[in-house]
């Protein structure tokens, strides 16, 4: 069977293991010198909650989240092109797994690169991981990378 890969999608949310998936999905896209975008997707509720002594009813709030996400995403996207090209960036709203699955429906995507925090215990069971989701609905392959740091932890 022979494997081509001309579009690789590398959902990112700033954590040291979505930074390590990232430098899967260089590796990759030097290899079958395919085309790399890296995604984040901004869940608005979930950002706002999840900051500590600040007001989220301040309507400058949101507008802050997207310029700080903004930002970081930029950044990635200037260094990983240092490496490697073409890249692309896109800022996404919405659940990270359906708007992952979405981006990679519509832009086509031959593979999906994408770290793994691993969740377990209650919270996973309550919420689910999104690589797990997005492994069980995406149109693609999905490579999911777990980060050296976390160990495996018997359930």
């Amino acid at each position: 069977m022979d494997i081509t890969i001309h579009k690789i999608l590398c959902p990112v949310d700033f954590s040291v293991s979505s930074y390590h998936a990232l430098e899967y999905a260089i590796a990759f896209a030097e290899k079958y010198k395919a085309e790399l975008k890296v995604v984040y997707v901004m869940e608005v509720a979930a950002a706002a909650l999840s900051l500590s002594e600040v007001d989220v009813t301040d309507p400058g709030l949101l507008e802050q989240l997207q310029s700080d996400a903004n930002d970081k995403l930029d950044q990635i996207a200037k260094e990983t092109r240092e490496r490697h090209e073409p890249v692309t960036q896109q800022m996404l709203y919405g659940k990270p797994f359906v708007e992952i699955i979405t981006a990679a429906k519509d832009w086509q995507a031959d593979v999906i690169i994408m770290g793994t925090h691993g969740r377990t215990g209650l919270e996973h069971v309550l919420i689910g991981s999104v690589a797990e989701k997005v492994v069980r609905k995406a149109p693609c392959p999905v490579l999911t990378v777990r980060h050296p740091e976390h160990n495996f932890v018997m359930p």
